[in-house]
């Protein structure tokens, strides 16, 4: 049985705009110490191999000693790593790849078309983007060798897609002739997929760097049995996950609702808070900072509605009344995703009401 870790889209060194400065500098040195657990992974697991299916690196912004950083893990492996280069961190010769760091048993694929290199129990094939942008398919034509051994291709694409990022169609990966196909560019795990007789998958990314990369992150340990099937385990490796909680707050203590919905999950995380519900004006800002250690990283967003009773006081004959009628029509005759900014102005405008302003 052959054992392969198969990682992707590490990304290393990506901006984490999202985050505050302070922030970001501790994620992007976070990310280098993923490379020591992918490599330790791979160590106590005994991994026979490594395949990296591109995007390890996050275009120009990336660093050359976090490029060293991720050759000094790589060459602990006492195992062959193969990297096929993506669009964010493609080949060419002024890329980190063509730089003189890379330890004898990684092997960096530099062509746009397959390459084979064989193995002592399998046949390894890999290829590159060369460019930003890939308009052909990696499997466009190729045929594995009928050698008897197991085959793997770890390569970056974009499975149905049509797009510019190497798009594969399943009827090529029937045709390959493949085992297993390794591939990356799509940030969430695909799980264990097949076409024909060949396998493939995507792990997703390493590290999620936004709310739309939200849960675990890791890699795929995958097995090759001597028949030929193949499983695939996935490996949580992140440090950190984003995550989205919404918080309910009809009838309840906001700060109290706040901390006990953050109080499900851990300390270590980032999330996005959503607020939903009724409820009165609420002051965001000092609602999150008041659960700010609670989380790693604490945003929010107001999504609540305006509470029923409120709305009672519209038939009177006074500055509130008239105030509550307009806002109804307005909401009533507004298109769906302005309607929650309206009803934040009836709120904040029935608490300056409140504040002296209604005069009978």
């Amino acid at each position: 049985m052959l054992h392969i870790l198969h990682a992707a889209d590490l990304h290393l060194d990506a901006p984490f705009a999202a985050l505050t400065a302070e922030q970001a500098r501790a994620r992007r040195s976070e990310q280098r110490l993923l490379l020591d657990a992918l490599a330790d992974a791979a160590i106590e697991r005994g991994a026979d191999l490594v395949v990296l299916s591109g995007d390890l690196l996050d275009s120009e912004q990336t660093y050359r000693e976090t490029a060293q950083a991720l050759a000094d893990a790589l060459g602990r492996i006492p195992a062959p790593v193969a990297i096929a280069p993506g669009n964010h961190d493609f080949y060419g010769p002024s890329s980190l790849y063509a730089a003189r760091i890379w330890p004898k048993n990684v092997v960096i694929f530099r062509e746009a078309a397959p390459q084979r290199i064989e193995l002592p129990d399998l046949d390894l094939y890999g290829c590159a983007f060369t460019g930003p942008a890939r308009y052909d398919s990696p499997l466009e034509g190729f045929q594995a060798s009928a050698s008897g051994k197991p085959s793997v291709m770890v390569c970056h694409g974009d499975v149905e897609a049509n797009d510019r990022y190497g798009s594969i169609s399943r009827a090529q990966i029937a045709r390959s002739g493949l085992t297993y196909l390794a591939l990356g560019h799509v940030h969430s795990c695909s799980g264990l997929r097949q076409e024909g007789n060949t396998y493939w998958a995507y792990p997703g990314c390493a590290e999620g760097r936004g709310f739309d990369e939200t849960g675990d992150k890791g890699a795929l340990w995958v097995s090759i049995e001597d028949s030929g099937a193949v499983n695939a385990e996935f490996l949580p490796l992140c440090r950190r996950r984003y995550e989205i909680l919404e918080c309910d707050l009809t009838g309840k203590d906001p700060a109290h609702a706040v901390a006990e919905t953050l109080s499900r999950g851990s300390r270590e995380d980032i999330c996005r808070l959503i607020l939903t519900g009724e409820a009165p004006a609420l002051d965001l800002p000092a609602l999150l900072a008041g659960a700010a250690s609670l989380r790693w990283a604490l945003t929010g967003r107001d999504h609540t509605r305006v509470p029923r009773d409120l709305w009672a006081r519209e038939g009177e004959d006074n500055l509130t009344g008239l105030f509550l009628r307009q806002m109804r029509r307005r909401i009533e005759n507004a298109d769906p995703e302005e309607r929650p900014t309206l009803e934040k102005a009836v709120r904040f405008g029935l608490a300056a009401l409140e504040n002296g302003e209604d005069m009978p």
